[in-house]
């Protein structure tokens, strides 16, 4: 499945699952406090199959699979039958209302519990959260090839994702954050990155590259792939295969060892010695690397060689047995809520850019890699997607169930219901707002693309 396909469906399952579970989670207390629910529809448009229940329920699948709704009787929309009245929503009293309004989100916080449940017991692969290359801020802390990352912020960090994580919940803050690392020799170290020191104006992502960690498993090995033709390569006689382990005296670990010892060293009129290893034999070479002119116009000295093909692999699994998953499950979805509370907080008061705003073109994107990944993947990507969904529905605007769960709330403290027209205006301010902050994801999703 191409890229544009994959993307597609996968926003389109994600999307499907996660909002007609919200819808759920509405339609089922409605049930339970009494409301009559008139139709329970998963997906949108023209109905593709419609089944009426003995309660007289209709329950539709349509042909656009993104989302689902619950109509309940509702006297604002249409005239209620006296002897419906008692089952009508607005005549529920306003703790019962609340209850409906909240299980939406509700339900969405446990499908983020189940996805993390079921993500741990199928077991996540991950990279051990060991550094490869330490550069930028990174190096400037102290930070060395081969550290372990114990703790971030205090936070415990198990694999490389989780320490991404970590970082990503202090990144906005721009201040220096303490980590401990455990170097190869056991020796344990207490570091401060100075996050301080990253511009205000990059979004997340961006920050996350300033810092400077690279996974080990993300190196690239020192092992020559291609040779072009009539390269200071192919004249010393490096082949495909040869490994390189030194350059200048220098020690070669990685193909961006490559790169900066050759940048470093090489020049006019000077040999650059590469020792590699072929065959279980160590080799050295004289070779004259030469001046070409790079795709942005730079002269730059070359060998005209490229690393061979190499997929990183994963080096440990996250797992629980099914009892343990449990409490890792929901202690994850109390993390994570936090992040994501953390972040539209240092968002809406300017400490965190809006460009971290993603929009679905963003979000298809994430659903078709972690889908490629494998399910514990995806799994982990629903959980995360249906704790956003819950925390956004949350939000005091008018329109989402956060505004009406405002309203409510007024409702309960003055004794009566907010008057319509204030609701009316609300209705409209909750309608700009979202449109606005659509706006804004789709802008964000554009610049990603193509930057």
């Amino acid at each position: 499945m191409n890229e544009i396909l994959g993307s597609i469906w996968w926003l389109a399952v994600t999307l499907g699952l996660l909002i007609t579970f919200h819808e759920f989670g509405h339609y089922w207390v409605a049930r339970r406090v009494g409301v009559k629910v008139l139709r329970f529809s998963i997906g949108f448009g023209k109905p593709l199959w419609t089944h009426v229940g003995r309660d007289g329920t209709e329950y539709v699948i349509a042909a656009v699979p993104l989302g689902g709704y619950v109509k309940m009787l509702d006297a604002r929309e249409d005239e209620v039958p006296a002897d419906q009245r008692a089952h009508e929503f607005t005549a529920q009293p306003v703790l019962a209302r609340m209850a409906i309004v909240a299980a939406g989100p509700f339900f969405n916080f446990i499908f983020a519990v189940a996805a993390f449940w079921a993500m741990l017991v199928v077991g996540k692969p991950d990279y051990l959260p060991i550094v490869g290359a330490a550069q930028g801020l990174a190096a400037q802390a102290g930070v060395q090839a081969g550290d372990r990352l114990l703790r971030i912020d205090g936070t415990e960090v198990r694999s490389w994702s989780g320490a991404a994580l970590a970082l990503a919940d202090v990144v906005g803050a721009r201040a220096p954050v303490r980590i401990e690392v455990r170097t190869p020799a056991g020796t344990q170290r207490a570091l401060t990155l100075p996050l301080q020191d990253i511009p205000a104006t990059l979004d997340t992502d961006q920050a996350m590259q300033h810092i400077g960690l690279v996974p080990q498993q993300m190196l690239i090995p020192p092992v020559l792939g291609r040779i072009l033709p009539d390269s200071a390569a192919a004249a010393a006689g490096l082949q495909p295969g040869d490994r390189i382990v030194a350059i200048a005296g220098q020690p070669v670990h990685a193909w961006n060892d490559v790169v900066t010892l050759v940048h470093r060293y090489a020049g006019p009129d000077r040999a650059l010695d590469v020792r590699v290893e072929r065959a279980g034999k160590t080799l050295d070479f004289a070779t004259h690397p030469r001046l070409s002119t790079l795709a942005d116009g730079k002269p730059e000295y070359l060998l005209g060689v490229s690393p061979a093909p190499y997929a990183a692999r994963y080096n440990t699994v996250q797992r629980a047995n099914p009892l343990a998953a449990i409490p890792q499950a929901i202690a994850e979805t109390w993390r994570l809520t936090a992040q994501t509370v953390s972040m539209l907080g240092r968002m809406f008061t300017g400490q965190a850019s809006l460009k971290n705003i993603s929009g679905p073109i963003s979000i298809a994107q994430y659903a078709n890699t972690s889908a490629d990944l494998g399910p514990a993947w995806f799994l982990y990507f629903l959980g995360i997607v249906s704790l956003s969904l819950a925390v956004m529905n949350l939000l005091p605007i008018p329109i989402l169930d956060g505004g009406h769960l405002v309203y409510y709330l007024i409702e309960l403290v003055k004794g009566s219901p907010v008057s319509v027209r204030i609701m009316v205006a609300g209705q409209y301010l909750g309608i700009a707002l979202l449109v606005a902050l659509m706006g804004l994801a789709f802008y964000n999703d554009l610049l990603r693309l193509i930057s």
